[in-house]
């Protein structure tokens, strides 16, 4: 199998680490992720990653806290994921750097966009946690972000559903599986894929998404081969 892309920004939610657990971190998911990504990183592919905080905060739900709170708080949340995810990519023999859109030296190095990009060249994997630094900014906004700074041919976005559907398939049995969209449809019917600001920002830089399940091994590289797995939007 030879890879399609060269340079890739992988988004990987925070429900998807947590496995079967729901909460919290899987550590058998862990690996899982860190083999998958040493199969694509032996390919020759370049590797980023943003990971979301679900498994550990939810601040949307939070009705009685300031949403700027909640959101620094879902920053944080980030950080302990991609801190986890150092740990199981280097235990698979992978050379790893998290970077932080909030300082916090003694964990992580702060975001530098050349410095993550020489990183990339240097054959390291680079994992970006806290989201943009800014609340009321999702870490969906957040790839679409890193993916247009750091020139990434695609976004993969590993979710614990296996693509698009036109409802959530697990309250709603018969809805619709989408195998490709555009961007302006994701934002004309309203899908729950990704927020409108993240959509738009894909759309506006011309950056494909591919939707996908993490949970099955070898997922990762199917879609880095460029195989009609999940959604294709663009």
């Amino acid at each position: 199998m030879e890879a399609k892309y060269k340079r890739v920004l992988i988004k990987i939610s925070g429900e998807a680490l947590a496995g079967e657990d729901k909460f919290g971190l899987n550590e058998e998911m862990l690996r899982k992720v860190g083999l998958q990504l040493k199969e694509i990183h032996d390919m020759g592919v370049e590797i980023a990653v943003v990971v979301g905080g679900g498994n550990f905060w939810r601040g949307r739900s939070s009705e009685h806290m300031d949403r700027a709170t909640a959101d620094y708080i879902g920053m944080l949340a980030t950080v302990m994921n991609s801190v986890a995810l150092q740990d199981a990519c280097e235990a698979v023999g992978l050379s790893v750097r998290v970077q932080t859109a909030i300082e916090m030296r003694e964990v992580a190095e702060p975001y530098v966009r050349r410095k993550a990009i020489s990183h990339l060249e240097h054959g390291k994997v680079v994992i970006f946690g806290a989201g943009t630094g800014n609340p009321f900014f999702s870490t969906d906004t957040t790839a679409a972000l890193r993916a247009a700074e750091i020139s990434a041919e695609v976004i993969l976005l590993a979710k614990k559903v296996d693509a698009v559907y036109s409802a959530d398939p697990e309250e709603v049995p018969d809805a619709v599986k989408y195998d490709e969209l555009t961007h302006q449809e994701v934002l004309e019917k309203g899908l729950k894929v990704m927020d409108s600001t993240a959509a738009s920002l894909c759309r506006d830089n011309h950056i494909n998404i591919h939707v996908f399940g993490l949970a099955e091994e070898g997922n990762v590289m199917r879609a880095v081969c460029g195989e009609k797995i999940g959604t294709i939007i663009k």
